[in-house]
């Protein structure tokens, strides 16, 4: 069988830490004067070429849906970018046998002036339907996007969620061979988010292909049979998802017996070690079921904002995000300290038998981003003997309850 996507030696260069020069606006003196208490958030750019991408080949069969998985600034956007051709590769080739939509964010091909209504036959004759193609599908599309009463209203006047459901519905209705969508779950609840994941198995199953890419690692294993991990812009691993996935979570995230341990940063704010500790304060990788779980996180502080908050969450070996949780007592440790050190402890026995990482942030409300570490200091949970024991194998869901039971 002929692929429907053949990409061989495929590379992109970026250079970064350059600006083109221009007239400033009124718009963008107000926006640097809004910027400036926070100028230091971000490390200094230097002019620098990168490679998003490096001789990247792969081939995708009609009816195949592949994960395309990694960190962030791993490549994945870039690549589905090239793919749609809305930015040019540096170098290598693309072959493409078959009719294109892409889903890569909110909004993508809208014009904000139309309305619903007008996009939707816009955005079919993009992908070069005729107009009974189009009004054929139209009011699956409408139905799908659940924006009947919204239709004739521009969409710029859309919430994100809005924009996000009828560009979805689009472009999975307008039966193209190749789906290329980017983080489609990002935006929209939870029910939305499974119509979303049934659209796409349904997609598959008429023999159309679909390439996604996603940080949630449950979506892509409930999806996707084959997955491409992508690690500094060359493929580190490909093949059934699930291998992918285990690989990513044990190789790619830096876990070591020592935790997590980052480089000193110029940022005002940064994590510089993580570490997974038991009761005694042994720095550990597996836990028991029902041990204690700390959380040790040392902060190098270079400038301190009373308004920031510290905290993190878990996610398990298919991508689910298991909690999260702030420090409340963050915004007055760092005052008038150039280092913090903080703990959080796990509750017993809530994380059921299973692989997780965490990332962890320090954040400015409203604002932004001061450091971002992400799906690092790997541990391992094993059932010691809980009442489940004899389900070994089995799915425990994401946590253990501890429900009062009564009569």
């Amino acid at each position: 069988m002929k692929p429907i996507v053949k990409v061989e030696q495929l590379s992109k260069q970026y250079r970064i830490g350059t600006r083109q020069s221009s007239h400033p606006t009124l718009r963008d003196m107000i926006a640097r004067t809004v910027r400036a208490p926070i100028k230091g958030l971000r490390e200094k750019r230097r002019r620098e070429n990168i490679w998003a991408l490096k001789d990247v080949s792969f081939e995708i069969m009609p009816g195949e849906v592949v994960g395309i998985i990694g960190r962030n600034g791993a490549g994945k956007s870039t690549l589905l970018k090239v793919l749609s051709r809305i930015t040019e590769p540096t170098s290598g080739s693309i072959k493409l046998y078959g009719r294109i939509a892409s889903l890569l964010e909110v909004g993508t091909g809208f014009h904000p002036e139309l309305t619903g209504r007008e996009n939707t036959y816009l955005n079919g004759a993009i992908l070069g339907m005729k107009r009974t193609e189009i009004e054929r599908k139209f009011d699956e599309i409408v139905a799908f996007a659940e924006i009947e009463e919204f239709l004739d209203t521009p969409v710029k006047r859309y919430s994100s969620g809005m924009y996000m459901r009828l560009a979805f519905a689009v472009a999975a209705h307008l039966e193209p061979e190749i789906l290329l969508i980017d983080e489609v779950l990002a935006v929209g609840d939870a029910a939305f988010q499974n119509k979303c994941l049934g659209k796409m198995g349904e997609v598959a199953k008429h023999g159309r292909t679909v390439v996604f890419v996603s940080h949630q690692m449950g979506a892509v294993a409930q999806l996707c049979r084959k997955a491409m991990l992508l690690n500094h812009g060359v493929i580190a691993k490909e093949g059934d998802t699930q291998s992918v996935i285990d690989f990513y979570l044990n190789e790619v995230t830096g876990g070591s017996d020592n935790g997590f341990a980052g480089l000193d940063s110029d940022k005002e704010m940064y994590v510089t070690k993580a570490q997974a500790l038991d009761a005694e304060g042994n720095v550990k990788t597996h836990f028991t079921h029902n041990e204690p779980i700390i959380i040790a996180i040392t902060c190098k502080i270079n400038r301190w904002f009373p308004n920031s908050s510290l905290g993190f969450f878990v996610k398990d070996h298919r991508g689910r995000k298991i909690f999260t949780v702030n420090n409340p007592e963050w915004s007055r440790l760092g005052q008038n300290n150039k280092e913090v050190r903080v703990t959080a402890k796990i509750p017993l026995a809530l994380l059921v038998p299973g692989k997780y990482v965490f990332t962890f942030a320090i954040n400015l409300p409203n604002v932004g981003l001061i450091d971002w570490v992400e799906d690092v200091l790997p541990i391992t949970i094993v059932d010691s003997g809980s009442e489940f024991f004899r389900y070994e194998g089995g799915d425990y869901g994401c946590v253990f309850a501890n429900c009062e039971w009564g009569s």
